[in-house]
């Protein structure tokens, strides 16, 4: 039996594609600055030479994408955004319900990645890196006394100075997506579990891990605080979940 060949059929992007890429491009790489307001409609359809159709196109796929907001009105237009991690985080959101995927498959993917950006940290940490964590430090200790603001206010910032401070821009856009959920998530924790007389000694365990783990980076014992930093964040998971089953669904719905 003679296989036909496969198809080499290439599909040409459409027009509104084109020019949305075209716009995009000036954004990402700064051309265009956020709150900076696009040409006119009309001086746009003179220069990439499209109707107005296709132009409202391309900003509708630019607006699906967060990078700009379409206002109506007199002083209506289409005003730059900065890329952030929130749409990306709502897209995954939805991928990851439409998988149906657990909040413990997300609290794993982010343990994996945090310590080993934990290592990367611990390696290139620098003086101003060290300065930078004991002022967060500073800040969490002052809410020891209250659970709900270390929670809210101090833990996840923690975290996210962490990725930053690592310095791999990739693994800190995929966390700061899967923090988006786990944020939600805490929330939803806080709200059916309010602190109590034990809340107290749980944030100061966790900020006394914390100081451990400042310490390891100072130290730039890189292997030490990867699987130290691991088993912390597996017990944080164990803590927080207290349903296996529980998807992100329940949290984002």
């Amino acid at each position: 039996m003679i296989t036909p060949p496969r198809s080499t059929a290439v599909r040409v992007p459409k027009a509104g594609e084109l020019v949305a890429a075209q716009l995009r491009r000036q954004i990402v790489t700064g051309a265009l600055q956020e709150g900076d307001g696009l040409p006119t409609e009309s001086a746009l359809m003179e220069q990439f030479g499209v109707s107005r159709p296709t132009l409202r196109e391309a900003f509708r796929i630019l607006e699906s994408e967060g990078i700009i907001q379409v206002r109506r009105g007199a002083r209506g237009g289409a005003h730059v955004l900065v890329p952030d991690a929130s749409a990306a985080g709502r897209y995954a959101g939805t991928l990851l319900q439409y998988r149906r995927t657990t909040l413990s498959d997300v609290h794993e993917a982010r343990s994996h990645l945090e310590a080993v950006g934990v290592g990367i940290l611990a390696r290139k940490r620098t003086a101003a890196d060290l300065r930078e964590l004991e002022q967060v430090l500073s800040e969490g200790e002052a809410l020891l006394g209250n659970p709900a603001g270390f929670a809210e206010e101090y833990d996840l910032p923690f975290h996210r100075l962490l990725m930053e401070l690592a310095g791999n821009q990739t693994m800190l856009v995929l966390l700061d997506t899967l923090f988006t959920i786990i944020e939600l998530h805490n929330r939803s924790f806080l709200k059916s579990h309010p602190p109590d007389g034990s809340s107290k000694k749980l944030v100061r365990a966790a900020h006394r891990t914390h100081i451990r783990l400042v310490e390891l980076v100072r130290q730039q014992d890189d292997a030490t605080a990867v699987g130290f930093w691991h088993d912390h964040l597996s017990r944080v998971s164990d803590y927080m979940i207290t349903d296996p089953g529980e998807i992100v669904l329940d949290v984002l719905s």
